[in-house]
Order: C-alpha cells, then structure tokens, then sequence
C-alpha cells in the first residue's frame, strides 16, 4: 500500500471514530511513527481468561465461571475445535457474547486462526465480530518456507499481512500475531517487526507473549520487547520453567510467579513504554486436560477453578504494583 493511501485509510477510520485527525500527515507516514488509534482506557489490563482452557463448559457456564473467578472478560476460542466454529460464527457467536454480557463481562478480545483474507471464513469472522463491538482478534500462526531464502519469505508475509490489514481497516477490527517459539514467523520478534513496521497500519499489530520472548532471547528479550513495543495491541500472560521431557531439555508452563519469568521487569517495561493493552490469561499447565482445550477434564472442577482464581489474583497484584 502507497504512504498516501495509507494515511487516507488511517485518517477517515480515526474519523469515523470521532478521533481527532489534526496531526501532521507527513510526520505520521515517517515509517519510524506507528500510525496507532488511541489506547481505550477502559481496556487497559482487563484482564480475560483464554477460552480454551474451559472448552469443557458450554457459554453459559463458562461466562459464570470466568466472572466467578474474577476476569474481566472472555478471550474466545473462534476457530477450528474451539469453543465457536468458523463455519457457525454467524449463528454461535452472537450467542457466545451475550452470555458473557448477561454474566457481567465484557468480549475484549478472541482467538482465530485466521491468517489469509481468502481463507474461507475470514471476512464473515471478522465481520460478524465487529458487529458484535469485538476490537482485538489474534491471528493464526505462520512458519517460514525452508525452501525460499528469508528475505523471499518476509516479502510474502508482507504482501499477504497488508491484504489482511485492509481487511480489518474494513471492519475496524485490530488483528494480533503471536510470537511463538519455535520454527514460526515472528518467534524471533525483528522479522515481525518489520512487516508491522513496513505495513503500518492500526488495524495490524502483535499480540506479545512474553513466556515465547523469553524462550528465545532468556536474556536479550527487553531488547526485542522495547522494539515490537508500539505496535502491541494486547498481551497474553503464562510462566514457564526449563525441565526434561522425554530425555529432552524443555519448557513446562508453571503458575503465576513460579517460573522463571521476571514479572516485576516486564511489568515495568510495558510502563516504561506506554503499553496499556487488554490481556489474555493462560493455563498451560496441567490441570486435567483444561490446559489443552478439552471438552472432557479429568482433574476435579473444584481443583482446576482454584488454581485459575490463584493465578489470577497473583497476576493482579503484579499489574496493582507496576
């Protein structure tokens, strides 16, 4: 997309939204300014539990158990075997968020697997969504072609990411990538950087996890995280230690504050740096299945519903102390 086309959407989406359009065109198209709507403030660190981890129950039951334990809202699973299928959006979303409305939350986010305007269910997604007042989506996953160099690889993501971008400036509708570690596009942060940056649009930016930032830099991550900082648009909450699995060195997901993940640091970074963005909370250790997104757990309702309330309320404190 050209620079001028770029800040025509920007500014007529800004205005729209009742935002004032009187800054200046030239500085907000310099590639080193993000172009970003305003922060709402009522979504800053409201904190919503990952739907996965209650697939078990139905929207009803997860709606009351969520407010119960004291979320502020619902990060829905809208995707293949989640709690809402693509092919259903229409008809199961709708029902998904008053639920979660009639249990006293709010519907910040969810979770696709969306990746490609042309993938079969996209537009009618992200459109269903924005009817329903959802601004923040995370994206799927990508990894990178081992048979293109790096540079090959980054122009396609690019070209495929802008295509998408104009999709959510349709809808407004802001889309998230996830770093992951692993063998994935935007695992090492610069390479996802740079198509935000190159892009950048406020209807494209990441969804920052800092348990796979600390995965691949342990020690440089506040590097990578002050680059990738303007353009988060949401966060996602978990701890992790290193352990042997199967006679390998490996990551296991551990309660809030038990791991390895220095809290106080991240926290004070995300201050530091005017990053004040919804949060998505995760259970990824075992309890019972839950962890896996399970529509069957194995482990006691009391027990499971304990260790979440415990992990958010320790996350809480975290954020009250920042």
């Amino acid at each position: 997309m050209q620079t001028s086309r770029r800040n025509f959407i920007a500014q007529s989406l800004l205005a729209t939204a009742g935002i004032s359009t009187a800054w200046n065109v030239a500085e907000a198209s310099r590639i080193d300014q993000p172009t970003t709507l305003p922060p709402k403030a009522d979504e800053a660190f409201k904190i919503s539990i990952f739907s996965k981890n209650l697939q078990w129950l139905d929207y009803t039951e997860m709606a009351k158990v969520a407010a119960d334990l004291g979320f502020d809202g619902v990060d829905l699973t809208v995707r293949p075997q989640g709690h809402v299928l693509p092919e259903n959006v229409e008809t199961d979303l709708p029902k998904a968020v008053e639920a979660i409305k009639k249990a006293g939350l709010k519907m910040y986010m969810m979770t696709t697997a969306i990746t490609a305007v042309d993938e079969p269910h996209t537009e009618k997604i992200l459109k269903t969504a924005s009817g329903l007042g959802i601004r923040h989506y995370r994206t799927g996953w990508l990894t990178y072609d081992e048979k293109k160099s790096v540079e090959d690889n980054l122009k396609a993501k690019r070209e495929q990411f802008q295509k998408l971008a104009d999709l959510n400036a349709k809808y407004s509708i802001s889309g998230e990538y996830q770093n992951h570690s692993g063998l994935y596009f935007g695992a090492p942060i610069w390479d996802l950087h740079r198509i935000l940056q190159e892009i950048n649009s406020p209807w494209l930016g990441s969804q920052y996890d800092i348990l796979h930032a600390h995965v691949e830099g342990f020690n440089a991550w506040p590097i990578s995280f002050k680059l990738i900082a303007p353009y988060i648009r949401s966060i996602c909450l978990k701890d992790f230690v290193w352990g042997i699995k199967d006679g390998k060195w490996a990551l296991q997901t551990m309660p809030a504050g038990e791991g390895l993940i220095d809290f106080k640091k991240y926290f004070a970074l995300l201050k530091q740096n005017n990053v004040s963005v919804p949060v998505s909370l995760h259970y990824e250790y075992d309890l019972g299945g839950a962890e896996n997104g399970a529509f069957t757990i194995t482990m006691s309702r009391d027990k499971v519903l304990a260790a979440m309330r415990k992990d958010i309320l320790a996350f809480r404190k975290m954020i009250q102390e920042m």
